[in-house]
């Protein structure tokens, strides 16, 4: 059985006086792959004297272009979403037969394909140092990619941080904690220099109140609550794009 929910998020800007806005693109609208149902999703732009566009980029994202014509003194916007959170089975996919066990190469026309998500930035001595103590690549490849999930969440504590932009792996690991995006990005520069495609994913995260207390293990949120969250997918052949959550 599952569960609907309304999410609202709203970002605001005041300005001090009339100003002229350049274009804005706004990036929330859910993507078209993701597996919790969207049942009505809504964006509401203010000041209503706008333009709107809506463009798909080449990650099949739909994103809104607006121009605004006249000076304004505020900007808003607001996303009305209902979400159907349904139960989801992780590994309920099909890997193809040469991708069941790692190390595995992707064919010379999906690499092609998957060109992007392969470009790795230059080894640095951290990351270096902390690959080395990875899970050892053998055996099952959903055995593999939850213990190197799980290796980069037992290593690397996690904060909320409010500042802007995304920590290079080799801050993370010098500090030893990161946020979701900190972390996230950490794991996907891993995979990659791994030799496995990789992409870091932006969403929400909603957690809600359980029915009744568990017996055994964390009782979970008080109460219920979203915020913003980021993760990782990796790409393995049969099954596509595969989530993984190091925080």
């Amino acid at each position: 059985m599952s569960i609907t929910v309304a999410l609202t998020h709203r970002t605001s800007y005041r300005y001090d006086r009339a100003a002229r806005l350049e274009p804005h693109v706004v990036r929330l609208c859910p993507a078209p792959h993701a597996r919790t149902p969207i049942v009505s999703y809504t964006q509401r732009i203010s000041p209503k004297d706008h333009f709107c566009n809506w463009q798909q980029d080449p990650f099949a994202n739909w994103n809104a272009r607006l121009v605004f014509p006249e000076r304004i003194d505020h900007l808003t916007v607001e996303i009305d979403l209902i979400a159907r959170m349904v139960a989801i089975n992780p590994f309920d996919f099909f890997l193809e037969e040469h991708a069941t066990e790692v190390p595995f190469a992707y064919d010379a026309a999906l690499k092609r394909d998957l060109a992007p998500y392969l470009v790795a930035p230059k080894m640095t001595p951290r990351l270096a140092e902390f690959m080395l103590g990875a899970p050892a690549q053998s055996g099952s490849t959903n055995d593999f990619m939850v213990a190197l999930n799980r290796y980069v969440q037992e290593n690397i504590g996690y904060i909320v941080r409010m500042e802007p932009g995304v920590q290079t792996p080799e801050e993370t690991l010098t500090r030893g904690r990161g946020s979701c995006r900190d972390s996230g990005w950490l794991l996907v520069q891993m995979l990659r220099h791994l030799g496995y495609a990789a992409r870091f994913v932006s969403g929400y995260l909603i957690q809600l109140t359980a029915d009744e207390k568990p017996v055994e293990g964390p009782a979970g949120p008080a109460a219920d609550f979203t915020d913003l969250h980021a993760w990782t997918e990796v790409y393995l052949p049969g099954a596509g794009w595969v989530g993984l959550d190091p925080t």
